[in-house]
C-alpha cells in the first residue's frame, strides 16, 4: 500500500519570468496569529445636548460603523484588525474624524487578549455575537 503525500504549500508562489498567468487560490497560505491580530477598541463620550452636537454625534458613529467597527456596548466599538500597521491606520482615521466637543479613548489589544475575555449577562440578556472567523480582505 502506498501513501502519497502532497508537498506543502509555499507560503509565496513563485512564477517564472515568462509566467504572466493567474496564481490558482489554493497556491495561497495565509498564517494568522493571535499575537500578531489586533483589536482596536473606540470608546467614546460625546454630548448630545445641541442639535448640533446630535448631529456631530450621529455622524462619528455612521463613520466608525463604514470603517468596519461593530458596537460592543454603548459608546464602545471594536474592529478586528489584521496587523499593528493596519491598526495604526485606523486610529488615524478616528483621531481625524473626533468631533470638537466630547472624549474619544482608544485602547488596542492582540486577538490573543481579546479571546480571554470574560463577560457576564444577566437572565433577561442575549449573548453577545461571536468574534469573526475570518478576516476581510479588500
Amino acid at each position: 500500500m502506498q501513501i502519497h503525500s502532497q508537498p506543502p504549500i509555499p507560503r509565496v508562489p513563485t512564477r517564472n519570468k515568462l509566467d504572466h498567468g493567474p496564481i490558482p487560490a489554493e497556491n495561497f497560505r495565509v498564517d494568522l496569529s493571535a499575537y500578531r491580530l489586533m483589536w482596536l477598541f473606540v470608546m467614546f463620550d460625546l454630548p448630545v445636548d445641541t442639535k448640533a452636537a446630535r448631529r456631530a454625534y450621529a455622524q462619528f458613529r455612521k463613520f466608525l460603523l463604514k470603517d468596519g467597527f461593530t458596537q460592543v456596548q454603548y459608546s464602545v466599538y471594536a474592529r478586528v484588525c489584521a496587523s499593528e500597521e493596519n491598526m495604526h491606520v485606523h486610529s488615524r482615521r478616528v483621531e481625524f474624524r473626533v468631533p470638537d466637543d466630547g472624549e474619544v479613548r482608544l485602547i488596542c489589544i492582540t486577538d490573543k487578549q481579546f479571546e480571554r475575555q470574560q463577560i457576564f449577562w444577566g437572565k433577561l440578556r442575549k449573548q453577545p455575537q461571536k468574534a469573526p472567523k475570518q478576516l476581510e480582505f479588500f
